[in-house]
């Protein structure tokens, strides 16, 4: 006999804090995203799973429910001069500055794995993968999976959007959260980044999960159990995961905006870069080597030799864009200076990332445009020494009437105090299995 269920009971089950079945699970995402259960009874399931929590069976079986109401991508059948090619994929949670993919992507394929990434854009006051190389003359996002795998077979690298019908369950579910006060919930998140990094079909995956007051997760022990519990979906569902907790106190680099964020990933790609982004694209790089079986090497050398540089060209260029032309410049700058001297102690990395949004890089709602050429540039940063009056950020419009918005988010982001500062490495933990 088939079971029958009903919304108003499943949404019963959860808000007096029990665990819902595998029937049930598979029952309402598949409702859901067909339109038989409305908006408003997901958003009170989905508040009944903040408040209540899921258990790792529940998130796993909806995880898996969200999977299937769409199609799962193979690159099983990838080949480069006859030999089979191994797939490692990268997902980070999101941060402020967080330009990684940019250099990542092409310095892990030069080691001749492909590297497959399903990327996004932005909303709010993180910046997406997608928005950033969109500032590129010519760059498309969109590709169809005949040239996405001709784009891993040639090149090893692609970044791109994904399809509709990967995972539907999670983008009808996203935008509902998003205007639901649901999204910070460690079942949700997690089900949500696993069901389309598992539905991609990448053989083994590298998390870069954020902590600090930047990031989602604002505490370390929330931090952890996300990545933890994403690690534990990942290796059920057959695809080799590790997590890395990194921090996201002060912004990663110097810069927060699109095209200017291209430009600082061009600068590690040809060897330099600021320390901190260097260190956490190596850190990942030397993960994701590893999962694809490529030890013994430093993938600093690839950065340093150009090799990395090259596979980036090849990229762009698979892609329809031009890696010679100039990226889109602000017709408006404003700078802010430092009202007092001494020991940059901490900047914050939320507000340099409202202020950014606030110039034009970020978008309020799905679909809107963003600036390619608005941003924040940092001149110090936590351990630096200023003087009074010294530049501390650089402010880049189209609309300079959007300064003072972005000056206001900016009005208490520096601390300056008149101790050494020791800056702690990116890099908190590792996060595998059982660990």
């Amino acid at each position: 006999m088939t079971d029958v269920f009903d919304a108003v009971s499943v949404i019963a089950t959860k808000r007096d804090g029990g665990a819902l079945s595998d029937a049930q699970i598979d029952w309402v995402v598949e409702a859901y995203t067909a339109g038989e259960v409305a908006d408003e009874q997901m958003s009170a399931l989905a508040m009944a799973i903040v408040i209540n929590g899921m258990d790792r069976h529940e998130i796993a079986r909806w995880t898996e429910a969200m999977i299937a109401t769409g199609h799962r991508m193979d690159f099983s059948g990838l080949r480069r001069a006859g030999s089979p090619l191994r797939t490692v994929d990268k997902h980070s949670t999101g941060g402020v500055g967080d330009k990684i993919t940019l250099p990542l992507g092409p310095l892990v394929a030069s080691y001749g794995l492909a590297v497959p990434q399903l990327s996004g854009r932005g909303l709010g006051h993180t910046g997406g993968t997608l928005d950033k190389l969109e500032s590129i003359p010519g760059w498309r996002a969109d590709l169809t999976t005949a040239e996405m795998t001709a784009a891993l077979e040639k090149v090893g690298a692609v970044v791109c959007a994904a399809g509709a019908d990967l995972a539907p369950a999670d983008r009808k579910l996203y935008a509902l959260r998003d205007v639901t006060a649901t999204v910070e919930s460690i079942p949700l998140i997690a089900s949500s980044i696993m069901s389309k990094k598992i539905a991609e079909g990448t053989s083994a995956l590298v998390l870069d999960v954020k902590v600090g007051s930047g990031a989602f997760m604002k505490t370390e022990p929330d931090a952890r159990e996300l990545a933890e519990t994403m690690v534990a979906l990942g290796h059920d569902s057959g695809v080799d995961t590790v997590a890395l907790l990194t921090r996201m106190d002060a912004p990663l680099g110097r810069t927060a905006g699109n095209a200017l964020e291209v430009a600082e990933a061009l600068e590690v790609l040809a060897g330099g870069g600021p320390a901190d982004v260097v260190e956490l694209t190596l850190a990942l790089a030397t993960e994701m080597l590893a999962l694809g079986g490529i030890t013994g090497v430093d993938p600093a050398d690839h950065l340093a030799d150009g090799t990395a540089m090259d596979r980036w060209r090849a990229m762009i260029r698979e892609q329809g864009g031009d890696p010679d032309a100039p990226l889109p410049v602000a017709a408006h700058t404003e700078t802010v200076t430092v009202p007092a001297g001494g020991v940059i102690e901490s900047i914050d990395a939320m507000a340099v990332g409202v202020a950014a949004w606030r110039l034009g890089a970020g978008r309020a709602r799905q679909g809107e445009p963003v600036a390619a050429e608005a941003g924040v540039v940092i001149h110090a940063r936590p351990g630096e020494t200023v003087a009074s009056g010294a530049p501390m950020f650089t402010l880049h419009a189209a609309d300079p009437s959007r300064f003072a918005g972005a000056i206001a988010a900016l009005t208490d982001a520096v601390r300056v105090g008149d101790h050494t500062v020791e800056i702690p490495h990116r890099v908190i933990d590792r996060v595998t299995v059982g660990s």
